[in-house]
């Protein structure tokens, strides 16, 4: 499910509930609380080499306004969104996308593409759905390395 297909690159800047932010770069938005999330941010923050990504916990401010701006509700499972150059891209395209752009390692997450896009779907529905029972919770931001610490948004 690629989010808001129609919206503009960029258009959650002229939207005066979304708090500025940094977003030179590729920016991607979690769940702070998941452990299956919290893995993929430090992964993305061991594999970016150019430190340009930046990642947002859903739950502050700004993932919430962003997240609210491209119709999703940040307690929902579902929600996991990339912005690539102010474009936005959701669900297992988003990961796709994210590490494409990550490159190295990242690009493994391209085999994920040849399935149709509904298969694409019902697979990240299914897993984002039943995370917390698969992997538990833990705090993202509790205490992140410093790799991590210097992409977290806050």
């Amino acid at each position: 499910m690629a989010v808001a297909p129609n919206a503009a690159p960029y258009s959650y800047r002229a939207d005066p509930s979304v708090p500025e932010f940094d977003d030179r770069g590729p920016v991607v938005f979690m769940d702070g609380d998941c452990v299956l999330c919290t893995w993929g941010a430090r992964t993305i923050a061991r594999l970016d080499r150019d430190h340009a990504f930046r990642i947002c916990p859903t739950q502050n401010a700004v993932g919430q306004a962003v997240l609210f701006h491209y119709g999703f509700d940040p307690s929902d499972p579902d929600t996991w969104l990339f912005l690539d150059k102010g474009q936005a891209y959701g669900s297992l395209d988003a990961m796709i996308r994210a590490g494409r752009r990550l490159g190295g390692l990242g690009w493994t997450l391209s085999i994920l593409s040849v399935l149709p896009r509904p298969v694409q779907d019902w697979l990240y529905r299914r897993l984002a759905r039943n995370r917390y029972r698969l992997f538990g919770r833990t705090e993202m931001c509790a205490v992140p390395d410093p790799e991590l610490r210097a992409r977290l948004m806050e």
